[in-house]
């Protein structure tokens, strides 16, 4: 399996107080990213996952790329609802941690859950992707809670950054379905070879 770092990052904005995704925005998505890393570390022993929030005074590394699940875990326990997010500041944040990993073998991945509104403009995430597919980040994006109003940019954004199939663009809708479920059978976490490249949307994503 591929040898990454990753970096998981985390929407702690106001908008995960919501309950259309089940229990919460905020507890559905802790679980997908618990999901994540666990399946990650799995798949190859020596690739390492990070987590970092995108709401609040600014977005925050949290656990840079490690093997220890326990941190992550305690760190996402630990995680504050607060603000709005900033996407473009989150990614160029995550670029800078990975580039700072300590294997430079590990190809660099950053999978972003998106569940508040983007305030971002398309051209800066566009100019954003350009940069990271320069650099050899893939990128992957779960999609969910104000799915309609980001589906546009996220995917100018992730045409931008895809590199030979490499990042994606998953959107959930709610649902009486659960994240972690639709993300496990997703090309996010089923082929981290390369990915599935483009856009995702799971069968019977209105209803279950």
């Amino acid at each position: 399996m591929v040898l990454e770092a990753s970096l998981v990052c985390v929407d702690n904005s106001e908008w995960m107080r919501n309950g259309d995704y089940i229990p919460t925005r905020m507890e559905s998505q802790a679980d997908a990213v618990n999901l994540i890393c666990n399946v990650k570390t799995q798949q190859n022993p020596e690739s390492t996952v990070g987590v970092m929030t995108s709401a609040g005074r600014g977005p925050e590394v949290l656990v840079t790329p490690t093997q220890d699940l326990g941190k992550i875990l305690t760190a996402l326990h630990n995680v504050k609802i607060t603000g709005s997010t900033n996407f473009v500041g989150t990614i160029q944040v995550a670029q800078l941690a990975l580039k700072h990993r300590q294997n430079k073998n590990q190809r660099q991945r950053i999978i972003a859950f998106v569940g508040s509104p983007l305030e971002d403009d398309q051209k800066d995430l566009v100019k954003l992707g350009k940069k990271l597919k320069k650099n050899n980040v893939a990128v992957d994006v779960v999609n969910f809670g104000e799915t309609a109003e980001n589906q546009e940019k996220l995917e100018a954004f992730i045409a931008a950054v895809n590199s030979n199939e490499n990042s994606n663009l998953l959107t959930v809708p709610p649902g009486p379905h659960i994240l972690s479920d639709i993300i496990i059978s997703s090309p996010i976490l089923q082929d981290s070879e390369g990915g599935g490249g483009g856009m995702a949307m799971p069968m019977g994503a209105g209803g279950g």
